[in-house]
């Protein structure tokens, strides 16, 4: 495991949070588990904090919010979107999120409430923002480093080098399609259990990242997976 930090160093507790994860009820992915069964999973594994992001559809309700409190974990309402063709994290959005259909929509759409993440920003596919990230640079509070590289191949290294030019915070996911992802990348976060203060943090780069490199064997299912997600006209 590889830990690396934007500034952390307090003794507040740091609370484990992955905030981009998909799950069945998502429309576009073929993925095995619920929503239900990703929290049980996160569960075991410590985590505090979560996001499901679901594919233009916003996977959260009471119930599952409940839910997840009764497991200890706190649950923020987050999609994975599509903007001008182009992936974009929306954490504690606005759900009328469907009538942004471009980065100028999407900056006013922006309130300080919520969160506009960049997710897997270069790594090599259609979905990804690559210059349209430094292009709408203002619009987004933080950039994702992708669980999904190897020791020698890292998409995530000009996404560390654009988030240190501009001083914004990267923030460490698993983007799950599968369990076992759960836990290979993540973040921990210096803040309070509660929604104005994790976001609050994140936002000020209270955050590290704990992350490891893929082994081949697990890079290839996610590649098998994108292949097939690609061939179905998706990421």
């Amino acid at each position: 495991m590889q830990w690396f930090s934007n500034g952390v160093n307090s003794l507040m507790k740091k609370l484990k949070a992955d905030l981009h994860l998909h799950t069945k009820e998502d429309p576009q992915d073929s993925v095995k588990y619920s929503g239900r069964e990703l929290i049980d999973q996160a569960y075991l594994k410590g985590f505090d904090v979560l996001a499901i992001t679901n594919h233009d559809q916003v996977t959260y309700d009471n119930y599952l919010a409940e839910y997840a409190k009764e497991r200890e974990i706190l649950l923020i309402p987050g999609v994975e979107a599509k903007i001008d063709k182009k992936h974009v994290l929306l954490l504690n959005m606005d759900h009328s999120f469907h009538r942004i259909k471009t980065f100028d929509d999407l900056k006013l759409l922006k309130d300080g409430n919520g969160l506009i993440i960049a997710p897997h920003p270069f790594f090599p596919s259609f979905s990804s923002l690559n210059s349209k990230l430094e292009e709408h640079l203002d619009i987004f509070d933080a950039i994702e480093y992708s669980h999904c590289y190897l020791e020698k191949i890292n998409f995530n290294k000009k996404a560390e080098d654009l988030a240190k030019e501009f001083s914004l915070p990267l923030i460490g996911t698993s983007d799950a399609h599968f369990l076992w992802q759960i836990g290979t990348t993540y973040s921990l976060i210096e803040a309070e259990k509660d929604l104005e203060s994790v976001i609050a943090a994140i936002r000020e780069g209270k955050i590290e990242i704990v992350t490891e490199p893929l082994s081949l064997p697990r890079a290839c299912s996610i590649v098998w997976m994108l292949l097939s997600h690609m061939i179905r006209g998706g990421f």
